[in-house]
């Protein structure tokens, strides 16, 4: 079986769960028949750093452990890399997905192969914001599309059409189309 395990790195607010929780959606959508999305819950509030994590498989996933060595890291903000090691237990040929307006040769981590696009940027622009701050989990889940391959973008502006209906599942939906079409290596 071929199970691909995503760590998801923010802060408390940004949407990290919800990123975790619609990227399995669009995968079973896609066609995987094992999906997992869950938190690591701990004295979480706004603004504090979390993890949420996917599993995305051919077949159903009978492992219920938080994930200690990912293929893919999903940063939501770029000022957690100088807090923790987002690369701890990333598999060598991994993948490393920054919200940053830097190019992926400016990033320096430890291991993996990274790819940027400026989240926040696209989810100011996009007017995609929650108490004034901006919310950049779908801006990723269009990067992660484009960085990875495992999933459509088709799919991801679908459940994010479903998870909010209206003007507000239009905007989040532009926002992962050009975070899609702006996310480089």
């Amino acid at each position: 079986m071929k199970m691909i395990e995503v760590r998801w790195h923010g802060r408390g607010g940004q949407g990290g769960v919800t990123s975790a929780e619609l990227l399995a959606k669009a995968a079973y959508i896609d066609g995987y028949k094992g999906v997992q999305a869950f938190p690591y819950f701990g004295a979480e509030r706004r603004g504090a750093p979390v993890k949420a994590f996917t599993r995305i498989a051919d077949e159903e996933i009978n492992v219920r452990s938080q994930i200690y060595t990912p293929d893919v890291v999903a940063v939501l903000d770029s000022t957690l890399l100088d807090l923790t090691d987002v690369t701890e237990g990333l598999k060598e040929e991994g993948k490393v997905i920054i919200n940053t307006p830097k190019h992926a040769a400016e990033i320096q981590v430890r291991k993996g192969h990274v790819y940027t696009y400026d989240g926040t940027g696209i989810a100011l622009k996009n007017g995609l914001l929650v108490g004034g701050l901006p919310v950049i989990n779908t801006t990723m889940l269009g990067a992660f599309a484009k960085a990875t391959g495992l999933v459509k973008l088709d799919t991801i502006q679908k459940v994010i059409r479903e998870k909010w209906k209206g003007k507000a599942g239009e905007s989040n939906a532009e926002g992962a189309k050009e975070a899609y079409d702006t996310c480089a290596d």
